[in-house]
């Protein structure tokens, strides 16, 4: 991601069901689309027990487009119904980042 701070985090955190029929198609239709939205910046996912997926955004209006997305509204719909036992959203502001990669010697 080259996106200088200030920018946004949508922070995703969930536990699935036992019934996950779809569920993996689905997150990756959803991550194509999300792709292609004014404002995405990217996104970072791990799944254990507990799932957690992180977007990155340019303003609280494109997150706010992103939810009201008629496709993203069946998928929010299908999971609360079939494929979460529980999910929490945290949104904040991103004000500053560091890093560390370490290199081969």
């Amino acid at each position: 991601m080259n996106k200088k701070p200030p920018y946004y985090a949508v922070i995703f955190t969930s536990t699935h069901s036992e019934y996950t029929h779809g569920y993996q198609e689905m997150a990756e239709q959803m991550e194509l689309l999300a792709k292609q939205q004014k404002g995405f910046l990217g996104m970072e996912s791990a799944r254990d027990r507990v799932g957690i997926t992180i977007s990155y955004w340019d303003s609280l209006d494109a997150i706010k487009k992103w939810k009201q997305h008629s496709s993203h509204l069946i998928a929010q719909q299908k999971g609360r119904q079939d494929w979460y036992n529980w999910y929490d959203v945290k949104i904040c502001r991103v004000e500053h980042e560091y890093s560390f990669e370490k290199k081969d010697s």
